[in-house]
């Protein structure tokens, strides 16, 4: 393949995150009388953030206020974890920059609301690396559906082919497989984490460098 651009997942690759996202919804949900188990938790793992608020709803429906309105109370709780700890994964500013500089373009798919994207590009000082941000809230489903992915590639003015995209989950290494992406799974130094949907791995960013650059 003649690679031309790197498109980024965002929570467990350019953030450590994951952990908000839970507590954001275990706070928020509760407090409507929303009885969240890990068993149900798990079946929310990778929804975006309308798809898990629409599931809790669905088993807990609560009243007075509407979904979207919850949906979003979840965000900015998400959003103020984000400016206030250290999150950041370890020398991915980095490794986005020797990207850039070998003249790559640089995208960011993500299944979390824009406003979120925004908060970590902010955060991470990184906005001005990336040519094209895209959540996939403005397409009808997110990841594992390739839309995010393929709309993405569409802004960087790149064929799917010619993009690499960088996941943590098989959720989003299927969805930039569908798109017509080569993968590289990200493991945050979990030897045993791999996928074999996933073309190329890096276990982190301070030592490593994509295998196709």
């Amino acid at each position: 393949m003649t690679l031309k651009a790197i498109i980024f997942d965002m929570d467990g690759v350019l953030v450590d995150s994951e952990g908000f996202w839970a507590k954001a919804e275990l706070d928020v949900f509760s407090s409507y009388g929303v009885q969240i188990t890990d068993e149900l938790a798990a079946q929310t793992k990778y929804m975006t953030t309308q798809e898990v608020t629409e599931f809790w709803y669905d088993k807990f429906p609560w009243e007075n206020l509407n979904v979207s309105s919850v949906e979003q109370e979840v965000v900015s709780r998400v959003i103020e974890m984000i400016h206030s700890e250290d999150c950041a994964m370890d020398g991915i500013k980095e490794f986005i920059k020797t990207i850039k500089d070998k003249e790559y373009k640089v995208g960011l798919a993500t299944n979390a609301p824009l406003r979120v994207a925004d908060a970590v590009l902010e955060k991470l000082q990184i906005r001005d690396y990336f040519d094209a941000v895209h959540s996939s809230e403005f397409e009808k489903q997110g990841k594992p559906h390739p839309a995010v992915y393929l709309t993405s590639a569409k802004k960087l003015g790149v064929e799917p082919k010619h993009c690499i995209a960088i996941e943590d989950s098989y959720s989003g290494l299927k969805a930039a497989k569908e798109a017509g992406m080569k993968t590289v799974v990200f493991t945050n130094d979990n030897e045993t984490l791999d996928f074999e949907i996933a073309d190329f791995k890096i276990l982190n960013f301070k030592e490593a460098l994509l295998p196709v650059l």
